[in-house]
């Protein structure tokens, strides 16, 4: 499933602080007009990345929580539920300098065509601040369950289905 050159290994506790700095990253665009002091931001990052990473690991106990690696460095990170009827990406994020490299389309391009040998859909949710992922996910055939048109509220993240 993994890119070349790229290694795919499950996440372990000494993991976290790599997390910490990815969930900072993937926010970055979201908090870049946001006036606070660098030790506000930090301990709000700290926080939301704390009960994010609560959040998955109870809600999502099944799931594996993969970690990308290049040349024994750590890039991102995939994380999929498989226990319910759609292949469910809960997290796909990548430091910044890997972005726009392949690697996202290749991940989940593989697991589309893991899903379709299964008959299975995949679903995600969109970052309402990442206006690229939602492109890419367009592009390669995931569709909005909120019809066009229909204001999705003021929710953070919009759902997304791929069918095969």
């Amino acid at each position: 499933m993994a890119p070349p050159g790229v290694r795919l290994r499950n996440a372990r506790d000494e993991d976290l602080p790599f997390l910490r700095e990815l969930y900072e990253h993937a926010r970055s665009a979201e908090l870049a007009g946001v006036p606070w002091p660098q030790d506000v931001r930090s301990r709000f990052l700290d926080d939301q990345f704390r009960l994010q990473h609560q959040h998955y690991v109870t809600h999502f106990s099944r799931a594996d929580f993969l970690l990308l690696e290049r040349d024994d460095r750590l890039i991102g990170r995939f994380y999929i539920d498989a226990s319910g009827d759609d292949l469910h990406v809960i997290d796909i994020s990548l430091l910044a300098e890997e972005r726009g490299r392949g690697i996202g389309t290749l991940l989940l391009q593989s697991l589309m065509s893991h899903a379709s040998r299964a008959g299975r859909g995949v679903f995600l949710n969109v970052n309402r601040f990442n206006p690229d992922a939602e492109r890419l996910y367009r592009r390669l055939g995931f569709a909005h369950l909120t019809p066009e048109g229909v204001d999705a509220g003021s929710d953070m993240y919009l759902p997304m289905r791929w069918i095969s």
